[in-house]
């Protein structure tokens, strides 16, 4: 990243967004693209992989610190929505008011927000959503939920590598970081990320290398884009 401060930088990049084509004006039922929800371990290289992921796609990676941000700045965050027809918007509050109603959003400040935006996200789709419970709001019709998994020793040596740690210090790293996420996905969405049910796909990044994941997740996304297109009466879940 370059040293330009991280809010011009993020803004530069994601407002207004690159490449968004839009939607029709009158759909049916929304979202009729894909989203990727990545969660991981901590270590199990998530970042690297969906860039990695990203790029073959050629769609946008946003990473739990950009889904931050987006969140929490109001004019980036009002382009986002803004890029939306009136279709997506409603198709994204009806979506909120249901999440809502149903208690599957906690109460920590800035959650309703970032759901928001994450559905907002969704419902543009073609975007690789890295963390902050994507897979917890999106509709699991509309999007490939992958979960990253390592043995705890390589993900302890990554996170050395990665931040120059000792061995001691990686550890606790990781330790704090998984739980970290386990504590913000337990407590706002009422879920855990060890749930492998939730998912479309668990992949070990150790046993299998960045690139056959990345390259996986691609396959995947190809096959459930077509399930997605291929039945137009299916409603989200």
């Amino acid at each position: 990243m370059s040293d330009a401060p991280l809010s011009a930088e993020l803004e530069a990049r994601y407002s207004p967004l690159h490449g968004f084509r839009g939607y029709p004006e009158t759909v049916p039922h929304m979202p009729r693209a894909l989203t990727i929800a990545l969660s991981r371990e901590a270590g199990a290289r998530g970042g690297t992989i969906a860039n990695r992921a990203g790029e073959k796609l050629g769609w946008q990676v946003y990473t739990q610190e950009v889904l931050e941000y987006v969140a929490q700045e109001g004019s980036v965050r009002q382009n986002v929505y803004d890029n939306l027809t009136p279709a997506a918007q409603e198709w994204v509050e009806t979506q909120l008011r249901a999440l809502i109603e149903s208690r599957h959003l906690g109460g920590q400040p800035g959650v309703v927000e970032l759901t928001r935006m994450v559905l907002a996200l969704g419902a543009q789709g073609e975007a690789i959503l890295l963390g902050r419970g994507a897979g917890c709001i999106l509709p699991a019709a509309s999007t490939l939920h992958v979960r990253l998994v390592a043995p705890l020793a390589d993900r302890i040596a990554y996170m050395s590598q990665w931040l120059r740690l000792t061995e001691d210090e990686a550890a606790a790293q990781v330790r704090q970081r998984d739980s970290r996420r386990t504590d913000f996905i337990s407590s706002t969405f009422q879920r855990h990320p060890s749930d492998v049910q939730q998912y479309d796909m668990v992949l070990n990044s150790s046993l299998l290398g960045e690139e056959a994941c990345a390259d996986l997740i691609v396959q995947a996304a190809h096959a459930k884009l077509s399930a997605l297109l291929g039945d137009p009466t299916d409603e989200p879940a």
